[in-house]
């Protein structure tokens, strides 16, 4: 049996069916009567599980919704045409209005998860006006990804930029529910790419277990929406919500530079750096996002 097999649970708690019939993944947590819900959407190939080392440093008297993107974890694949952040962004609303249909919200996107975030502001600005009491921003950008090095300088880079297409095809393509590859392979690539300095094997274990259990077919399929990702538009939607901005200055995926972006966009926004840490700050520093994420949380219950 598969990671995401195991993932899968037909019970309605664990479940919720988009209005495209993708059923996705839901774990919940913290009592239904909190004064505030916080919504935690992870990244490209990974799911709930992401979060997983920044829960226990969240208040305990806070709901919390954590979900398995499409493609993802224990959810449905995503289909030919519904791998794009506007249809994770529908997926959120969509989830929200079903789980949590009163009381402020604080949202919190790694990566792809914060780039729904923002298309989230552009498709559904009613919800984030009357809603949205918080947003955090973690390891993320607002565009250009089309235009990633990898942080590799020269012929390199532009080498980097010409391949990554390719694999999304070559990902879109493969019919098998898991990907085949060497753990040992698959943990020592993601050390060196989406960890900072001396990242500790519990994490990269849980990041590489996440990767394995994505659909390969989806996770290309979302690699092309990731590069054709352009986020500004609803940033600007955003820049009266108490926001944070985290960013890992050893990030290889989402550079400082992209960080910077949001932060300008928002002017209200805490700006955070952290050095030494990369892409994965839930696994790097749980314990500091965490504490941004609560502080938000904390003025959202005020409002």
């Amino acid at each position: 049996m598969t990671t995401a097999s195991r993932l899968r649970d037909p019970s309605v708690e664990h479940r919720f069916v988009a209005s495209d019939g993708a059923a996705l993944h839901v774990s919940q947590s913290g009592p239904a009567d909190s004064a505030v819900t916080l919504v935690l959407v992870h990244g490209w190939t990974q799911d709930h599980r992401t979060w997983d080392f920044v829960l226990p440093h969240l208040d305990p008297g806070v709901r919390v919704l954590r979900y398995d993107l499409r493609g993802h974890g224990g959810s449905a694949h995503a289909r030919p045409g519904g791998a794009t952040i506007a249809r994770l962004a529908d997926d959120l609303a969509e989830l929200i209005a079903s789980r949590v249909p009163s009381g402020p919200l604080v949202l919190a996107g790694h990566s792809m998860g914060g780039m729904t975030l923002m298309v989230l502001a552009e498709r559904h600005p009613a919800l984030v006006r009357e809603r949205l009491a918080g947003a955090a921003f973690v390891a993320t950008s607002s565009g250009d990804m089309d235009k990633l090095t990898l942080g590799f300088p020269g012929l390199v880079g532009r080498g980097v930029t010409r391949f990554e297409p390719r694999v999304a095809r070559l990902l879109a393509r493969l019919r098998s529910d898991t990907l085949r590859l060497r753990p040992g392979m698959v943990r020592s690539g993601a050390r060196r790419l989406v960890f900072g300095v001396r990242p500790g094997r519990e994490q990269v274990d849980s990041v590489v277990e996440q990767l394995l259990a994505a659909h390969p077919a989806s996770a290309g399929r979302f690699l092309d929406a990731i590069a054709a990702h352009r986020g500004v538009g609803g940033l600007g939607a955003l820049c009266d919500v108490p926001s944070v901005v985290l960013a890992g200055e050893k990030d290889r995926l989402c550079p400082l530079s992209h960080a910077k972006v949001i932060a300008d966009e928002l002017p209200h926004a805490e700006f955070v750096r952290f050095p030494g840490a990369g892409h994965m700050l839930p696994q790097e520093r749980p314990f500091e996002v965490a504490r941004r994420i609560s502080a938000l949380v904390r003025v959202a219950a005020t409002r």
